[in-house]
């Protein structure tokens, strides 16, 4: 069988890629046709080249998974992007979703469920695993039980996460090409919606639930 999948492989650490790509050369219908160690590369690859899928670890560096996510999703609005994180899937996989994932996968998921997760979005389609499948149900059936920060919107959660890694809002505005004035109001909706006060109490927040790098 020839290869039909193209998939890049996106992770600033040179032994999980490999590992990757060495699951994925024992299948006959897929292939590695990209790899990128940083946020640049990947969008850079994505623009140049065609794939059918992208796995895309969340916390890569010079622009993170979910500042990906986003770019991605403006330069091939259908191409399935599956995210891949060590974190727990109730800490992420509810936001991701929501911003245009097609998926969200734990690096610590056997290599028969990657490989399942990879088939599904190529074919169009949402990958959801038993734990993420139950979280999008609950959210679903008790809106009202979100966490503080699954009722941000992408972008609220996108500045969210800058703010609570100390990032200043003159920085972020600079990296979203945003101005500071909007940043600073998306600031305040985050701060009212999650009924805090300071950037010091979103750290903590981000900190307490496992939602920074």
């Amino acid at each position: 069988m020839q290869p039909s999948i193209r998939i890049l492989i996106a992770d600033d650490h040179d032994i999980v890629r490999a590992g990757f790509a060495q699951f994925i050369a024992d299948q006959g219908d897929m292939k590695v046709t990209g790899e990128a160690s940083t946020g640049d590369e990947v969008i850079a690859l994505i623009r140049r080249d065609q794939f059918d899928v992208v796995l895309l670890d969340i916390s890569m560096p010079h622009k993170n998974g979910i500042d990906c996510l986003r770019v991605i999703r403006q330069i091939n609005p259908t191409l399935p992007v599956l995210m891949l994180s060590g974190y727990p899937e109730e800490h992420y996989a509810v936001n991701l979703l929501r911003s245009g994932a097609s998926g969200y996968i734990s690096k610590n998921a056997p290599p028969e469920e990657l490989m399942r997760a990879i088939r599904v979005v190529a074919r169009g389609k949402r990958y959801l695993s038993e734990t993420a499948a139950d979280l999008v149900s609950a959210e679903l059936a008790h809106p009202t039980d979100k966490k503080l920060h699954e009722t941000l919107s992408e972008r609220e959660f996108q500045i969210f996460r800058k703010l609570a890694a100390g990032q200043s809002p003159t920085e972020i505005a600079e990296e979203l090409h945003l101005s500071v004035k909007t940043v600073s109001t998306y600031r305040a909706r985050v701060l009212e919606k999650m009924n805090l006060k300071t950037n010091a109490d979103l750290t903590y927040y981000a900190i307490k639930n496992s939602l920074l790098d």
